[in-house]
């Protein structure tokens, strides 16, 4: 995925309602929980279709279409804040958080957080020392569908496990 947009110049959203639907079989939940690296299992076997081709909804369904254009041949992973730090410098990464408190998030940087974790989301950088993340809820969320964590540390449980990216 991230050659692919290397190669034509642009970035495409990919649909994350397609996991929640219908990435049961690699040991997910829908929206009672799951791991990305089970969700990049399912992308391995099936590939995954763009958010325009299968758009969120934030609910469970069944599954509407398995597979989709977009493929990885496997994935690695990063752990612990310094691995985050070192493999983001050149890709974004699925990690999992504690959002318990972040559904009033606006913007600024948060610090609020419980501690289980209970959330996958995409790392996409590290902002002035802060966490940068894209989440599923949508635009209208948060920092139009961001949100910057405290970076001193694994603020949210970012760095709790493993973060997964395709390779």
């Amino acid at each position: 995925m991230e050659s692919w947009a290397l190669q034509n110049g642009k970035s495409v959203s990919l649909s994350e309602q397609q996991l929640v639907d219908c990435s049961g079989p690699q040991g997910n939940h829908g929206c009672n929980g799951g791991w990305p690296s089970s969700a990049l299992n399912y992308v391995k076997a099936y590939g995954i279709a763009s958010e325009s081709e299968y758009p969120y909804v934030a609910a469970t369904r069944s599954c509407q279409k398995n597979g989709g254009s977009f493929k990885i041949s496997g994935y690695a992973s990063a752990s612990g804040c310094t691995g985050l730090q070192n493999a983001i410098q050149s890709r974004p990464i699925s990690v999992t958080v504690d959002a318990t408190n972040w559904s009033s998030y606006k913007s600024g940087i948060f610090g609020n957080c419980a501690s289980s974790i209970n959330h996958a989301v995409l790392l996409v950088g590290v902002v002035g020392g802060n966490w940068k993340i894209k989440n599923s809820w949508g635009t209208g969320w948060g920092e139009s569908g961001f949100i910057r964590l405290n970076g001193s540390g694994s603020t949210c449980g970012v760095c709790s496990y493993a973060g997964v990216y395709p390779n």
